[in-house]
């Protein structure tokens, strides 16, 4: 059996029982800017992204818990924070829980061969702008869905995993209106958020080392 076989085998397969938990750690600096996507500046707040895994599927996924948030960087800049905020993003039912609230975590789901991880990771952020005019326009609060799939070399020596790629892509839902218009309302609805290059689906190369350490 080849190393990184016995590798995944002793790093995630023993640990899908309640005694265990196996998580893999960045640590780093907060994000200053909560949304913007393209302003890697951080601020001086430590925070740890943590993968932990929840269940194995067998075949090599396993689904996660991701807390703390992502890695945020451009393409030929060192500079790195973690986005703390859109990459968990929210999560309401108006019935349950009123507006919706700001998760703690998020699910995701890793794929590991015993060389690669590649682990994929959806959310929605909201800027909770709804509302209405005293007359009878409306207008929904912006809802961004965001997908970022990370790509990892695995270290077989060092027992880390080095982020390589992140894919990324976000959209955009809007709604606005009047209720006493012929039209009611107009929906925008994007896969991909806006037309210009910074925002549209990003393939990120970090310049910068980005090692997860198993814990």
């Amino acid at each position: 059996m080849k190393i990184g076989q016995l590798l995944m085998i002793a790093l995630f397969a023993i640990f899908t029982g309640n005694a265990f938990a196996v998580s893999i750690v960045y640590t780093g600096l907060k994000c200053q800017n909560a949304t913007d996507a393209n302003d890697p500046t951080p601020l001086e707040i430590p925070v740890q992204s943590r993968f932990e895994v929840v269940e194995d599927v067998g075949s090599g996924l396993f689904r996660l818990s991701l807390t703390g948030g992502l890695p945020r960087f451009i393409n030929n800049n060192q500079t790195v924070c973690i986005d703390s905020d859109t990459a968990i993003g929210f999560s309401g039912i108006p019935a349950v829980d009123g507006l919706p609230q700001r998760l703690d975590a998020i699910d995701a789901t890793g794929y590991f061969d015993g060389q690669d991880l590649v682990i994929i990771v959806n959310s929605i952020n909201t800027d909770l702008s709804a509302g209405r005019n005293i007359f009878s326009g409306f207008t929904t609060s912006f809802v961004l869905p965001i997908s970022n799939t990370l790509i990892f070399a695995h270290n077989p020596q060092a027992l880390t995993f080095k982020l390589t790629k992140i894919i990324h892509n976000r959209g955009l839902v809007h709604t606005s209106g009047a209720t006493n218009s012929i039209t009611p309302f107009l929906e925008t609805v994007l896969p991909i958020f806006g037309d210009t290059d910074e925002n549209k689906h990003k393939i990120l190369i970090p310049v910068s080392n980005i090692e997860y350490i198993l814990e």
